[in-house]
Parts: structure tokens; sequence; C-alpha cells
């Protein structure tokens, strides 16, 4: 087995530099605990428990009285009974900030500023706590409002009581160097923080720009999905390069990295690659889109949604198809709805040669555009194509504007109409015959 490395040992300067600063921070906490022993002190420390207990009291009378008069409410916008359910939920915190205010502007004003200092500080923060619980309400995603909360309440509580310069030291001392750079604990925490706050911002930034460019009639439908596509990449590739950065990393080292990296992946992910070149091809020269009709091969559908590597096409029945994108770049494929929404089908059949030609054609042209679907702006037409063995060999052919609402129905229906119209004018749709003759077996002499 291969010997593992010792770990880094620390140098006797950062040895010195933490007993310091830990020797600080002891004699810090003794002070603070001594303090808190003194009379006053813990009176107030004794005030601030029964607020606590009042403040809870306080919740439970008069917290069904509100939720009773905000059901009554129904008629308010929803905007405004949600920041009102919000308030409900942090009744408690807001009574106790403002009891401790009240009982600390009474002690400023009949005793000494002094013997509510402890109050103060207690009140401060419970004030900042509250207000950082509601402007995290605002952040839909509940880990990262959770993160953000909780690490925003640590900084302010130390920034109120004043040690956060001595955290920032016992912080920057605990960590590892690797080459020349080193990490430290607090180098963590901020990049934490600063990817999380990206983050945020990204997500934020997503939700409103795919909103205004979705809603932009004078995109087409693929170049919105391109368009969002990009902002995204472009986003997240930014708060990535930046949360680097804040760790201190070299770039030029991770481009070099990178690099290798690509020439390995491209012999492997070559599938992968060319379907994204074909989606990005596609949503370019807009040859599909979502909402189009296309067949390729046995499958008919209209396009569900365009993604990076497939397309999703769902069929009549209910499947959903994923078509890689290099099969509609290299493939044969037919956009029912591609220049325009008018599709032609055409339907054959034939009749006996005892009708009339003439007669058929105008009762097939009648039948058709008698179906709903058929249109009438675009007159059907019936040819004859044919004289065949048993019959007189027709064509029928018409126009659609809705793909989506299925080729074989329409077709059936045509097909219906043409049996009832021939019905009805003694039209016969001959079937092939076949006549058989036995010749008898001529007597042996």
């Amino acid at each position: 087995m291969e010997e593992q490395e010792p770990p880094p040992e620390l140098s006797a300067q950062q040895i010195q530099e933490i007993v310091t600063i830990g020797t600080d921070i002891y004699a810090q906490v003794q002070i603070f605990a001594l303090g808190l022993l003194r009379p006053w002190n813990l009176y107030q420390i004794g005030i601030t428990i029964g607020l606590v207990v009042l403040a809870h009291f306080l919740r439970a009378w008069l917290g069904p009285a509100i939720r009773d008069w905000m059901a009554s409410r129904e008629n308010w916008p929803k905007s405004r009974l949600r920041i009102l359910a919000v308030i409900h939920q942090r009744l408690r915190g807001i009574f106790f900030v403002i009891l401790i205010w009240l009982v600390v502007a009474i002690m400023r004003e009949y005793t000494w500023p002094s013997r509510s200092y402890l109050l103060s500080i207690i009140g401060t923060l419970a004030f900042a706590w509250l207000v950082i619980a509601f402007a995290t309400r605002l952040i839909k995603s509940v880990p990262l409002r959770r993160t953000i909360r909780y690490g925003a309440w640590v900084y302010v509580t130390l920034y109120i009581l004043g040690v956060v310069d001595q955290a920032e030291q016992v912080l920057d001392n605990i960590g590892f160097t690797v080459g020349e750079i080193r990490f430290t604990l607090l180098l963590l925490i901020q990049s934490l923080v600063i990817l999380t706050l990206l983050l945020a911002l990204v997500r934020f930034v997503m939700r409103t720009t795919a909103h205004r460019i979705t809603s932009n009639p004078d995109i087409s439908p693929s170049m919105q999905v391109l368009l969002v596509k990009a902002v995204q990449i472009g986003l997240y590739a930014t708060a990535f390069f930046i949360g680097i950065r804040a760790l201190g990393l070299d770039l030029t080292g991770l481009a070099v990295l990178s690099g290798a990296i690509g020439v390995g992946l491209g012999f492997g992910l070559q599938k992968v690659v060319s379907n994204l070149v074909s989606g990005v091809i596609i949503l370019l020269d807009k040859s599909i889109k979502p909402g189009d009709v296309i067949s390729l091969g046995d499958t008919f559908g209209w396009i569900n949604s365009l993604g990076a590597r497939y397309v999703s096409v769902v069929t009549r029945d209910g499947k959903e198809y994923l078509i890689p994108n290099e099969d509609l770049i290299t493939g044969q494929v037919v956009n029912w709805s591609h220049s325009n929404e008018f599709v032609r089908l055409d339907i054959h059949f034939g009749t006996s040669y005892a009708d009339n030609p003439h007669d058929v054609r105008k009762i097939a042209v009648e039948a058709a555009e008698s179906v709903d679907r058929v249109l009438k702006t675009r007159p059907a037409v019936c040819h004859v194509i044919g004289f065949g063995d048993s019959s007189v060999d027709y064509v029928l052919r018409f126009w659609i504007t809705d793909p989506t609402g299925g080729l074989t129905n329409i077709r059936g229906a045509v097909f219906l109409a043409l049996w009832d119209a021939f019905a009805a004018h003694g039209i016969s749709i001959p079937f092939p015959q076949r006549e058989v003759k036995l010749l008898r077996k001529k007597p042996a002499h």
C-alpha cells in the first residue's frame, strides 16, 4: 500500500496566533459572563424572559381573533392576504419587539440609560432577526431561503455584539495550504455566501428574462427557446466563474485543464455534441418549432418542446417520442405546418363502369365539403385517374388547416360521407370478381 502523505503542519507563528486569539476570546467571554452576573443585568435578563412569556400569551390570545378577521376579508387581493398570513406567523416576535422597546423607553425615562443597555441589545437583535425573517420570505426556494436567513442571523448577531473582527480572525486561521493557495474556513464561508447570493440573483433574473422573452409576440417560438437557453447558460457560467474567483483559484490553470478534458470528452461524446449542435441549428433556421406537426418515419405527431439534446414529439395516441436532434437534421422530415397551416389530403376510390363519371365527381366533391373540418375556401376536386379491371378509378383531394386534430379520422369521415352519398344516388362501388369454369375431363378411348 502506498504511504499517505502526512497532513500539513502549522507553523509556530500560526500556532501562536491561534493561541493569542483564543486567549482574547476567552478573556472577552469571562468579561461578558461577569457582566451578566451584575444585579442590573440579571434584572434585565429576568425582564427579557418575562417579556417572552407575555408575548407568547398575547399571541395565543389575539392570534385566533386576527386569523378570523383575516378569513372574513375574502374580497381582498391575494397579495395583501399573503402578507397578512406572514405577519400572523410572526406575531410572537412582533409582540416581543414591541414590548421590549416599550420597556426600554420607560426605563430610559425613569432610570439611568445604562440600566437598559442589555435590553437595548436584545431588542436590536430581535428587531434585526424579525426584519431578516420577513425579507427572506421573498425567496421562493425553501433551502436557499433557510441558508440565507440563518447566515444573516449569525452575521447580524456578531455585528451587533461587536465581535465580527475576532470571529473573522478565528475562521481565517483555520485552514490548509495547497501549493500557493491557502484555503481557510473564512474563505469557504465567504464563497458559500457569494455563491448563494449569485444563484438567487441568477434565478430571479432568469425568471424575469424568460417571462419577457416568452411573452413577446414578435419573437418566434424557436427563437424564444434559443434566447432563454443562451441567457440561462450565460448567467450560470458567470456565477460559476465569479464563485471560482471568490475562492482565489487561478483561472489560467482551469482553462488548461478544461481544454484537456474537452479533447478527451470530444471523442467519447460525439453523439451528444452532435445533438447539441443540431439543436442549435434547428433553433436558428426555424425548420421546426413547438406546435408544428411533423412526420419522421413511422412517427406522426406535433412538437411538444425543443430540448438541447432531443425534440419531444407527441402522437395522437398519447405517446411521447424523444427524437435526437441529429435525426431531424440528417433525416427526411415532413413538416405539415412549416410555411403555412394548409394541408391537402388525397383519397382514392373507384366506381362501376355503369355510373356516369361526371355525376360521380360532382357527388364526391359535395360529400367531402359536407365534412366540418374540410375547407370551403379551398374547394375540393375529384379527378379520374384510370380505368381499372373492375372500376373507374378516382382521386378526391381536399384541404384542412388543423393537422393536429388527426389525419386518419378526417379521412375516415370523408370516406363515410362518400358511402352515404353514393348510397343515396345509387352509385355502386365494385369489387373484383372472378369467373371460374370447370372443364370436364374427356373419357379415355
